[in-house]
């Protein structure tokens, strides 16, 4: 092929093309005329601009376009002579007179096409006549597209089953030998090209070539739309002639392009049935083809012929599908020993989807896959290569996607063995997709040897890894992945509660070996696990000696309290003071005094030592008064010594209104409606007392420092404390004194200097509302609100 610039490539083919045209001009003259030998004089001229060896196949396939266009004027004319009279058989012959051998044959496949129209002769002897006089033709980009040309008049008048050009003599065998025929050739023509100039300009050949691949293809294809070829047919014949010609032309870009058209345009089940030919096909191939490829795509529609049906399954496991498959994968494994490891993960990631579309219930078939991907990754250390490490998490989610079932990957051997071979930030983004998957499918794991697998698979979220000691950990993702491995622990279940002891000891065991800056995430879900299988346990009998007995609520809190002091050495006093007065609480449900007494006594010390932030403070004291107030299992001198200590607290605050509302929350300590034994009017009394001489020293120092009153809102929230105990009866609460407080609140607003405050004038004004709805209401409760004056 002679080369040149890009110009004067544009030059030739705009010569070409104005040649081309003139000619055409003429013959179409000629053609409404009806002068046929000017027609042929010219349209023979018009061909030759064909036989140009200066152009790139891009810019060839262009001047073809434009003579086929002209060709198909021709043809139709050819059809009117023959209908006119004009013999077909002279006319066949009067072409083959042109002076050049491409023009002669181009006109002679024109004709040819009417020839068998006509059905003057059979079928095979016109197409076994062309398909050798285009032998004549041996330039690989004349010939390629001659050939093409061939296929393209001759495709609808194949002699098939049902078509009209099939008789006595002609059968489908002859379509099928014509076709293969043609492609054989154009195979050869098309390889041929890689040797057409220079070695520099090789890497531009076969791009060059590569764009031409279509014109040999579309034989495979005609191949595939010939009803006549039935999987007999196709196993003894086609497929054979065809992986042949693969083999033999040894050449990369041909076989890896053909072999892909091969399991693209032929049916499935033909692949199936002839499933070992194919595959003994791929071992013979170039070195360099891309064999995983291929076979991934050959797996990949297998899978999902597969997936259209349960009746085509038998036909699987007839042909021993996997079996095959396997074997192959190996051998080509073996053939070609410097396939990147990439390439060897995606082969087996590819029979692992097959496998897992057709042999649903094979999970040995499954670790088998898996056993051979840890056999080729032995020695390798951890993958550094992306796209291996990409194939493996795609290998390994596999089983996630068919079976939505945790379970069932814990039932294979080697797939914990395949992780091992991810580097720590893969291992992580992989532990992350097994745990959403267990979310999302609500994946109950119920028993402590599952669990100790599972966490063994998604160790990447629960440990400190290299990375994470060396790398800069981003706080959302860290925050998320740890959120999500909280909601998991919540997610372990066992109705035995021997199991479930079993579980939380396991959990534990990982946690507490992750690292300290994952303890306050995976502390806590472990706690109320252990608090809930309490509860479950609650009644049980704590007399009942031997040793049968293993889960009781003592051994249980037992390990709860070791399990909080892990947090000590973060250290995170609030959450620890909040996870001891949890357990406080379900042990006040399960009638163990001492043992809730002893979570008290743990929050206090870390309430006096460790939480020295204001803001904390006044958060932790409300939770020890609320959660104080719950219980009902002390003893008076216990809870007389747990009581005057959270008082203690309160008016030890930092700020004075913190105080306040601590002090006169304190009161609720004394009064439980449903403990006749807790109620003590005279402390609630004096808890109130003294939030509002502390109001009182808060509004004395407003006026010290500002020069004006503060605001009365602590008045109020004490008066609501007021009413609330007067409500439930404590006698201590007199109307005087409420009457009292309303007085000095209106006198406190009415001040000069006192600021405006919409929030404490709303709240008033909705108690006052709530008074006069109670003395509406009328009852009981409404005569001793009537006392009120308002």
């Amino acid at each position: 092929m002679i080369t040149g610039g890009v110009e004067d490539e544009e030059k030739w083919l705009s010569a070409g093309i104005a040649g081309l045209q003139q000619n055409a001009f003429y013959m179409n003259r000629a053609l409404d005329s009806n002068n046929l030998k000017e027609a042929l004089k010219y349209s023979a001229q018009m061909l030759s601009e064909l036989r140009t060896s200066r152009l790139s196949p891009h810019k060839y396939y262009e001047l073809y376009m434009r003579a086929f266009d002209e060709l198909r004027k021709l043809e139709i004319f050819f059809k009117l002579e023959t209908s006119r009279g004009f013999s077909i058989v002279e006319l066949y012959e009067l072409v083959q007179h042109a002076g050049n051998i491409l023009p002669r044959l181009y006109l002679l496949c024109t004709v040819g096409s009417v020839y068998i129209k006509s059905k003057e002769a059979p079928a095979k002897d016109v197409l076994k006549d062309l398909v050798e006089m285009c032998r004549g033709i041996q330039h690989p980009l004349r010939g390629l597209f001659l050939r093409s040309y061939l296929s393209q008049v001759s495709r609808d008048k194949l002699p098939d089953i049902g078509s009209e050009y099939e008789g006595d003599a002609d059968t489908v065998m002859d379509a099928v030998e014509f076709v293969l025929q043609n492609f054989t050739e154009m195979n050869k023509l098309w390889v041929r090209m890689q040797h057409q100039g220079p070695t520099r300009e090789k890497e531009k050949r076969e791009k060059e070539r590569s764009e031409l691949r279509d014109l040999v293809g579309k034989n495979l294809h005609v191949l595939s739309q010939i009803e006549g070829v039935d999987l007999e047919m196709y196993k003894e014949i086609v497929l054979p002639r065809v992986l042949e010609q693969v083999v033999n032309c040894k050449d990369e870009l041909a076989q890896f392009y053909l072999m892909d058209c091969i399991i693209q345009v032929f049916p499935d089940e033909y692949h199936l049935q002839t499933l070992e030919t194919l595959l003994n096909a791929c071992p013979q191939l170039q070195s360099s083809v891309d064999v995983k490829t291929v076979l991934a795509r050959l797996m990949e529609r297998l899978s999902n012929y597969a997936a259209s049906g349960a009746e085509v399954l038998p036909e699987f496991f007839q042909v021993e599908a996997f079996t095959k498959l396997n074997n192959a994968i190996g051998k080509v494994i073996e053939a070609q020993d410097n396939m990147p490891i990439a390439g060897v993960v995606t082969l087996y990631a590819s029979l692992l989807k097959f496998t897992l579309q057709v042999h649903t219930d094979r999970l040995d078939y499954v670790d088998q896959i898996l056993g051979a991907c840890v056999h080729k990754l032995s020695g390798k250390g951890k993958l550094d290569d992306s796209k291996a490490t990409k194939q493996i998490v795609a290998l390994l989610s596999a089983p996630f996607e068919k079976y939505k079932d945790i379970d069932t990957a814990l039932k294979l051997s080697n797939y914990p063995r395949v992780m091992e071979y991810l580097n720590d930030g893969t291992k992580k983004e992989m532990a992350n997709v097994i745990v959403q998957n267990i979310m999302k499918n609500k994946t109950c794991i119920s028993t402590a040897e599952k669990v100790d697998a599972l966490f063994e698979l998604i160790k990447g979220l629960i440990r400190d890894s290299d990375e994470d000691l060396h790398d800069e950990l981003d706080e959302e993702d860290f925050q998320e992945e740890q959120n999500s491995v909280s909601r998991l622990i919540q997610m372990l279940h066992s109705d035995d509660p021997e199991e479930m002891l079993k579980i939380i000891h396991t959990v534990r065991k990982h946690i507490l070996n992750g690292g300290q800056k994952r303890l306050p995430y995976t502390v806590p879900p472990l706690i109320f696990s252990s608090l809930k299988l309490v509860r479950r346990l609650q009644g049980q009998d704590e007399s009942v000696s031997g040793e049968d007995v293993s889960t009781t609520p003592k051994k249980i809190f037992q390990i709860v309290t070791q399990t909080i002091e892990a947090l000590s050495s973060i250290p995170v006093p609030e959450l620890a003071l909040g996870l001891y007065l949890q357990c406080a609480e379900a042990a006040n449900d399960c009638d163990l005094e001492p043992v809730a007494y002893e979570f008290f006594t743990q929050a206090y010390i870390l309430y006096e030592e460790e939480i020295t932030d204001s803001k904390a403070q006044v958060t932790s004291i409300h939770l020890i008064i609320g959660t104080l107030q719950r219980m009902h299992i002390f003893g008076v001198e216990n809870r007389d010594a747990l009581t005057h200590k959270a008082t203690g607290y309160s008016a030890k605050l930092l700020k004075k209104p913190d105080q306040c509302r601590a002090v006169y929350a304190c009161s609720h300590l004394f009064w439980l409606d449903e403990h006749e034994s807790m109620r003590d009017g005279e402390r609630v009394l004096l808890c109130l007392k003294r939030a509002l001489r502390i109001a009182n020293a808060v509004q004395q120092m407003a006026s010290a420092t500002r020069g004006s009153s503060g605001s009365v809102v602590l008045f109020i929230e004490i008066l609501n404390k007021y009413l609330y105990f007067y409500e439930k009866g404590v006698s201590q609460i007199t109307v005087e004194s409420i009457q009292g407080l309303i007085e000095l609140i209106r006198n406190e607003m009415q001040g000069d200097n006192v600021p405006s405050d919409a929030a404490a004038d709303g709240f008033l004004a909705s108690m006052l509302r709530y008074i006069q709805f109670q003395k509406d209401k009328g009852g009981a409760l409404g005569e001793k609100y009537e006392l009120i004056t308002i």
